[in-house]
């Protein structure tokens, strides 16, 4: 139970985030549809960096 826990604990927690950001982005859009594009470059730079964050966690693991 020790091995890689903190990963999958960052891979949860990027999951959530890309969730939400979805959710929000196409609430975004529903409410305001002329911002569709402004809203999809946001969303898709924020669930980059909320992926980025596993990858962070994979390379830290690597490092021990």
């Amino acid at each position: 139970m020790s091995g890689s826990i903190h990963i999958g604990l960052a891979a949860l927690g990027a999951a959530l985030g890309v969730g939400l950001i979805g959710m929000k982005a196409a609430e975004a859009v529903g409410r305001n549809p002329g911002a569709a594009t402004q809203i999809l470059v946001q969303a898709i730079l924020s669930t980059a960096f909320a992926e980025g964050i596993v990858f962070f966690a994979i390379y830290l693991a690597k490092g021990q």
